[in-house]
């Protein structure tokens, strides 16, 4: 069983910077791809970007170039570097930890989320 605690969010102005952080705790084979997706009101979950456990990183279109994912493999824990926000950003962030049981079998873990709210 993995535990996944997002922490990092709060309120911004428009062009302002937030940093998330993501630590995944808990027993596994292994913790392979991490990832960021977002929920912002009345609108499906969407991703955000994932990094791959050797540090390839995929981002969306809407983020690329504002947005930084990162992980530390020895902390087990991702990061999303959010530069240039703008009120459109707005939304629920969560945490995405893809795992590898005791067992051998692939297991997504989600977060809770953390509310990244970019207004004036």
């Amino acid at each position: 069983q993995v535990q996944v605690v997002e922490s990092g969010g709060g309120l911004v102005q428009p062009g302002g910077s937030l940093r998330l952080s993501c630590k995944a705790s808990g027993v596994a084979r292994s913790i392979n791809d991490m990832g960021w997706y977002r929920q912002a009101p009345g609108k499906q979950r969407e991703l955000v970007a994932t990094i791959t456990s050797d540090g390839t990183t995929h981002y969306a279109e809407s983020v690329k170039g504002h947005f930084t994912i990162s992980r530390d493999n020895a902390k087990y824990t991702v990061y999303l570097q959010m530069n240039g926000l703008k009120p459109d950003d707005t939304a629920v962030y969560y945490c995405n930890i893809g795992a590898t049981t005791l067992r051998g079998e692939p297991i997504d873990y989600w977060g809770k989320g953390t509310l990244v709210t970019v207004s004036s």
